[in-house]
């Protein structure tokens, strides 16, 4: 049966119910459907379509492959991300940075670990985009950690009236943070989807426990306060059938 858009959504996806891969040289969970896993059940929040949690081993990578009208950003954890494409940008993304591309039309491009020592930890994320067909585009920013500690830090966005570092295109919010031993809030406009991912550490929300890989899924809910230290990755999207 079909969810009424005013009945409030708190659901928690623990990390032990991901789709889990390895591939020797990658690691992944995947938050929804993506490649080798499928679950009608399961494509997408709101317009949040993609969202993989990635470790790759030394030297490894994701070789040159396509992407077309998706709105895409990686967040480095850990490690150093490089990463290639066919508009010519070449760029090594650090802890706390983030790449960023709008597909558009399409554009082919390549990600490895830049480092021959150590692994890099990422996650990496796709939003469906407002309109298919627009000019592909391509970004790199770093962020100090500071300017996640204990506050939300707004990485992209797309909505009118929040000021971001990075533009998408859609009305779509990416916010991160660093708690250390503190308490953070988040608030849902009515009829808007929010996606929060424990990257590391645990906290507790709404008297739910929640650790590294476990994520929540929100809608129409109260404002929700996040106690603990962790990193956290927050979403804020619109429903699916505004996209288009």
């Amino acid at each position: 049966m079909a969810t009424s858009l005013t009945t409030p959504i708190f659901a928690v996806q623990r990390d032990a119910e991901r789709a889990a891969f390895d591939f020797d040289w990658l690691q992944t969970h995947h938050s929804f459907s993506f490649a080798d896993y499928f679950d009608p059940n399961n494509l997408n929040w709101g317009a949040l379509r993609v969202f993989n949690d990635d470790t790759v081993q030394p030297g490894k990578g994701f070789g040159t492959h396509p992407h077309r009208d998706m709105e895409i950003i990686t967040y480095v954890l850990r490690g150093e991300l490089e990463h290639r494409d066919s508009l010519g940008h070449h760029g090594i993304v650090s802890p706390g940075g983030v790449q960023y591309m709008s597909a558009g039309t399409g554009v082919r491009h390549s990600e490895f670990n830049h480092s021959a020592e150590n692994d890099v930890h990422f996650v990496q994320m796709w939003v469906l985009p407002r309109a298919a067909g627009e000019a592909p585009a391509y970004g790199q920013r770093e962020f100090a950690q500071s300017e996640r500690t204990n506050q939300w830090l707004t990485i992209a966005s797309g909505e009118r009236g929040i000021d971001a570092p990075i533009a998408i295109r859609q009305d779509a919010t990416l916010r991160v943070a660093r708690l250390e031993d503190a308490q953070l809030e988040i608030k849902l406009a009515p009829g808007r989807y929010g996606f929060v991912f424990v990257a590391d550490g645990e906290v507790t929300a709404n008297n739910e426990h929640l650790v590294k890989g476990d994520a929540l899924r929100l809608r129409d809910v109260p404002p929700l306060s996040f106690t603990g230290s962790a990193e956290l990755v927050f979403w804020d999207v619109p429903a699916l059938d505004t996209h288009g």
